[in-house]
């Protein structure tokens, strides 16, 4: 089994360990909360914190990071690639702190007049109180994303894969502990209670950071980590870093604004709107990341190689391969949890009406699916070869393609149309890159025969799972519907085997 094959396998048994604890920890606050003004409070206040860790530490900094720090390992190993890495970390911590704390100043108008014009004065207040406790993850998150970076450039991804779910479980403290104002009752573990209300999911968030990095500090010593206390701006190394990091913030500026301009959108609906779309966008979140994000992740540091020892052929290859199991294993997925996602949205809790509006967010949401799995790979590709204008400039065009088609489609469709609107962009976005990339590597997009046997397989699951779910069958809706998909995608197997057969030779 390949290198990248090992990877992959591990990042998506961990990544699908994380999903299940966030899908019960979602649960937990869907039945707490419900679609409720305070719900939608808690998910806005993330909007700007998340900006600044996708822009300096998250998706940002890793994708102009890892490809330079496995350059330097590869030519002069790790004492010198561990004194860049803490160049780079200081540097990162300062600029996370100084934004950090301009958004706390200035929380209030930027909730007010950016981030959820549509909410009322309490409303908005709330937001800003708890954008400022979450801006406290957001600077542990800024070193946490580092390390990840740092960890997956020496060809490890376990504790990286694991962290994750450390988040999670913090989480579940701030829900099952921190927020309930009555202890839940776990087997025969009465659970004290804090009643801290929907304060109590931020500080568990706070909790789940510190967790997050934890976990990774073993691998730091595993492969000797020593700390240099300087930033170094005129050093090469960190010349080679800002040279990509700069297009990539602007890259990851123009994504988040797209998050922006969603809430934004959906503060204008009646209370819930924001949430039912965060539901369903983290119900497409979980095969994108199992899929996609899994392949991308352990991806990377490879590409990145290939491309230090100029192995066209290997790279190519890599390229084609990847392609035809994204698109096996996306087209399928997401046929089969369009139909089946009913049940799944039924046991978060909420009303006839609630549980309609998140099922049509995530159809909307898992439209795009392929297209988002697609771009996982595609712009890692691009990042390999030291190359970040190009995604900037596709990212640019999703900015506007999404703006122009939410303004459109959610006057007919309401915040439905703005899942749509989503999907979309993002396909649009990812078919633009292969293209490109398909001009450099000719033959990379030959996948014709894998996209009619992978639309053949999401038709024929998919009907299986529609006709079990419609069977009148004794048992409970959840495991009715966990029965049609696991038989919708035992049908669908043979047909993308092929492909699946690939992973080990990446």
């Amino acid at each position: 089994m390949s290198q990248i094959a090992r990877s992959t396998l591990i990042i998506a048994i961990f990544f699908g360990l994380e999903k299940a604890l966030g899908f019960a920890r979602q649960i937990f606050v869907a039945r707490q909360f419900g679609l409720s003004a305070e719900l939608d409070a808690f998910n806005a206040a993330n909007n700007l914190p998340d900006m600044i860790f996708a822009l300096i530490s998250g998706g940002a900094l890793a994708m102009a990071f890892i490809p330079v720090l496995s350059e330097t390992l590869q030519k002069y190993g790790h004492p010198a690639a561990w004194q860049l890495f803490s160049r780079i970390a200081n540097l990162v911590f300062l600029v996370t702190a100084g934004l950090s704390l301009v958004i706390a100043l200035f929380a209030g108008p930027l909730v007010a007049r950016v981030v959820t014009p549509g909410f009322p004065a309490e409303q908005q207040h709330l937001v800003a109180n708890l954008m400022r406790i979450n801006l406290v993850s957001t600077l542990i998150f800024s070193l946490s994303g580092l390390v990840i970076a740092g960890l997956q450039a020496n060809q490890h991804f376990l504790l990286p894969a694991m962290a994750p779910s450390m988040y999670d479980i913090g989480m579940l403290v701030g829900v099952l502990i921190l927020a309930p104002t009555e202890g839940y009752q776990l087997g025969p573990l009465h659970l004290p209670s804090l009643g801290l209300g929907v304060y109590g999911l931020v500080y568990g968030t706070v909790i789940g950071a510190l967790l997050f990095l934890g976990i990774q500090i073993p691998g730091l010593i595993r492969f000797r980590f020593r700390y240099t206390p300087a930033i170094g701006l005129r050093t090469p190394g960190v010349q080679q870093v800002l040279s990509l990091l700069g297009p990539r913030v602007f890259t990851m500026l123009f994504i988040q604004l797209i998050f922006i301009t969603t809430d934004n959108l959906a503060s204008r609906f009646a209370a819930g709107a924001v949430s039912a779309l965060t539901y369903g966008w983290l119900f497409m979140q979980v095969p994108e990341t199992l899929i996609g994000s899994a392949l991308g992740t352990a991806m990377l540091p490879t590409l990145s190689e290939q491309t230090a020892r100029q192995d066209e052929q290997g790279f190519r290859k890599a390229l084609h391969g990847a392609a035809r199991l994204l698109l096996a294993l996306s087209l399928p997925a997401a046929a089969l949890i369009m139909t089946g996602v009913r049940p799944l949205v039924g046991i978060l809790g909420f009303d006839a009406q609630g549980t309609e509006l998140v099922v049509w967010t995530t159809r909307a949401f898992l439209f795009g699916l392929v297209g988002h799995t697609l771009l996982e790979v595609s712009v890692r590709a691009f990042y390999a070869r030291q190359d970040a204008r190009t995604p900037l400039l596709a990212a640019f065009l999703t900015l506007l393609a999404f703006v122009g088609l939410a303004f459109l489609l959610v006057r007919w469709l309401g915040i439905t149309g703005i899942g749509l609107a989503n999907s979309l962009a993002f396909s649009g976005e990812a078919l633009l890159l292969w293209l490109l990339l398909s001009r450099r590597y000719p033959g990379v997009l030959r996948v014709g025969g894998t996209l009619l046997r992978a639309a053949l397989a999401g038709l024929l699951g998919a009907g299986l799972v529609y006709g079990l779910l419609h069977l009148p069958l004794p048992i409970p809706g959840l495991v009715q519907a966990l029965v049609a998909l696991v038989g919708g995608g035992a049908l669908a197997l043979p047909f993308i085997w092929p492909e699946i057969k690939l992973l080990v030779k990446l």
